[in-house]
């Protein structure tokens, strides 16, 4: 199942392992947990009390969410429910990326969760939850690392694909930047600025390797500025916000006691949003994105200007970051991807 386009007309290229790394490591198959886990907490910007279990999902499956709470109300049925993890599922990008399918189900703030999938090389999964967004629990994604740690991670017998940028593809908006260019293997540069506050001018670099996710992303919480928190909560938004679940800024002020994590940390959470909308395009990316003042809006619309480019990309099968040919061995085999 490709999730990303609606015809899998492109070719998978089959690459040889590289030395140190083995055919059977979870880089080449894709995966599911190996138990279902699940725990409750806030809404950060509904304010409500939501519990959501993760479970395990076959393979080709991706990530689909389900609004336990609905079933069975207003005629909807057990597929009404379900919303799966796509790019062309998001319905707003308000301090968050919601999801939404054709009976109008919506579940929202779903980057975090997503961001912890990817980090911790998930595919397949299944989120039942019973409110209308997950729930924040510290405004990282390190507890959710911490309950897929918990479940285990299994191995399937399907051959994980991943989608390899050929040509740079890049999005502009008042003077926010995102875009997306060839490189073998992934990695994410961030850029943000906030004159006239403790942030200031930030900048991270980021190479996805294994266990890189876990320590130096994971841990970087979501940010505020207490002067906007009346304006917000007046949407609608943000009313479960707290000091234990988000940095609070008061111009060159940290509210919270413990301060940061990292001097870098607000930084290193955008990044943290940037890999959860970019595993929305399905398969992980083999690529750099680049992100300049960046957020959940352009980053979904860059996947959209990636999809609407054929030629800027292809599906492929192997390890992470593996070359197209491998110094002194011979060229990969190249096989027609499956339809569908």
């Amino acid at each position: 199942m490709e999730q990303g386009v609606s015809e899998g007309r492109r070719g998978a290229v089959e690459f040889p392992v590289l030395r140190g790394q083995r055919s059977g490591g979870a880089e080449i198959f894709q995966t599911t947990l190996r138990n279902r886990i699940g725990c409750a907490g806030i809404g950060l910007h509904s304010g409500q009390q939501v519990r959501f279990t993760v479970y395990p999902a076959e393979a080709g499956s991706g990530i689909t969410f389900r609004r336990m709470d609905l079933r069975g109300t207003g005629g909807l049925d057990d597929a009404d429910i379900c919303v799966q993890a796509r790019y062309d599922n998001i319905s707003s990008t308000q301090l968050g990326s919601t999801l939404s399918n054709a009976s109008g189900v919506t579940v929202a703030t779903v980057e975090h969760l997503m961001s912890a999938f990817s980090g911790c090389g998930i595919d397949n999964a299944r989120v039942d939850l019973d409110g209308p967004e997950l729930p924040v629990l510290d405004g990282s994604a390190a507890p959710f690392v911490v309950l897929l740690e918990c479940a285990g991670i299994a191995r399937l017998s399907e051959r994980r694909r991943y989608i390899r940028i050929l040509e740079t593809i890049s999005v502009e908006e008042d003077g926010k930047r995102a875009s997306l260019s060839p490189h073998d293997g992934c990695a994410l540069n961030f850029e943000i600025d906030f004159p006239g506050t403790v942030i200031g001018r930030q900048f991270y670099s980021f190479d996805a390797i294994p266990g890189a996710f876990k320590t130096h992303i994971a841990p970087s919480r979501t940010f505020g500025f207490l002067h906007e928190v009346d304006h917000l909560k007046s949407l609608g938004l943000a009313r479960g916000g707290t000091l234990q679940n988000a940095i609070v800024l008061d111009g060159d002020k940290i509210l919270n006691d413990g301060g940061l994590r990292f001097p870098d940390e607000f930084v290193r959470h955008k990044i943290l949003d940037a890999i959860g909308d970019l595993y929305l395009a399905g398969v992980p990316i083999v690529g750099r994105f680049e992100g300049v003042r960046a957020g959940h809006g352009l980053n979904n619309k860059l996947l959209q200007a990636l999809f609407s480019s054929p030629q800027a990309w292809e599906y492929c099968e192997g390890p992470m970051g593996a070359p197209r040919r491998a110094p002194e061995m011979a060229l990969p085999k190249v096989r027609r991807a499956a339809r569908g």
